[in-house]
């Protein structure tokens, strides 16, 4: 989902290149193809957590192995593509069950979603429509609604279904730029440390300027959109209408834009912006289930602009 800068120059892919290939599943995550970035990123995330970073790295390894062992596309393959919805699927799960089998659970889960992913692939290779982080979301959502199920899979109680009658909109609260800017790039991966926000950062604008550019303009849209519709303070400034934006961002005005749109920039931030809305109305579908919204608004906004291209190619 991106150019790896120094593919033919890192020391790490070349001495180690599973190991290359598994911290490229990790920049993945924010369409990033580059070792030093995922090297960056797993750093943030350690910061943040140790647990999380262990199964991140775990996630994208088992990931890696799928796809290694099942007889992927080499290209495919060392583009990371087959780690990085391991990742997110790994480090949701980890965050989002409990209980004596929660680890287990976590790693199973990314294998299964280095499987689900060539399922998808193969679903959608016709359309010219990339997966994106599709295969994360639906593993994760089936995940967690089994344990209401399942014995063996705990929910955790950060996850309680609401009923939209007793919903309130709450937008009181403190403007925090500062933590909209940082918080908002940390949520791609479930993070919400300072530090951590401005590493990861550090990794986009390590990769490309252009790509950090672009994320910081995508988060921008969202917080300035999301306080011009109203949104909740408190989310908002938490990063959870930042992170949708800054992948869209990314994603339509630079990384699926080969061929140079004219407009291509601008559709960008639009769909950055359609994020917002998206976002709150996920949500809203998924209150009674108590499930996040994760990166759907992402991908179904990354979707719409990217197949509006079809017939619109200056779009």
């Amino acid at each position: 989902m991106g150019d790896d800068t120094v593919r033919n120059h890192s020391f790490i892919n070349k001495a180690f290149p599973f190991i290359a290939i598994s911290l490229k599943g990790i920049s993945q995550v924010v369409l990033i193809e580059n070792v030093v970035s995922g090297a960056i990123i797993l750093l943030a995330i350690t910061i943040a957590s140790v647990p999380l970073g262990i199964i991140a790295l775990l996630s994208s390894m088992i990931g890696t192995m799928i796809g290694k062992l099942g007889g992927v596309d080499d290209e495919i393959l060392n583009q990371g593509l087959f780690g990085y919805n391991s990742v997110l699927t790994g480090m949701a799960l980890l965050l989002f069950l409990t209980g004596p089998t929660q680890w287990i659970l976590c790693l199973v889960g990314a294998a299964i979603a280095a499987i689900l992913t060539a399922s998808v692939m193969h679903i959608m290779k016709g359309t010219g429509i990339p997966i994106l982080t599709l295969p994360f979301i639906l593993l994760t959502w089936f995940a967690l609604l089994v344990s209401y199920r399942l014995t063996t899979f705990q929910i955790s109680n950060s996850l309680v279904p609401q009923s939209l009658r007793q919903w309130e909109l709450d937008i009181t609260g403190d403007i925090e730029l500062s933590h909209g800017i940082f918080y908002g790039i940390g949520q791609v991966y479930f993070l919400d440390n300072m530090v951590s926000g401005i590493l990861l950062f550090i990794a986009v604008f390590w990769a490309s300027w252009k790509l950090g550019l672009y994320a910081s303009i995508g988060n921008a849209a969202a917080l300035v959109t999301a306080l011009i519709l109203g949104a909740e303070r408190s989310l908002i400034f938490l990063g959870l209408y930042g992170y949708n934006a800054i992948l869209t961002c990314i994603a339509v005005a630079l990384v699926f834009n080969m061929d140079k749109r004219p407009f291509s920039y601008a559709s960008g931030i639009m769909a950055a912006c359609l994020t917002v809305p998206l976002a709150a109305s996920i949500n809203t579908w998924l209150l009674p289930y108590g499930l996040p919204a994760l990166t759907m608004p992402f991908v179904l906004s990354t979707w719409v602009f990217l197949s509006a291209r079809k017939i619109l190619p200056k779009l």
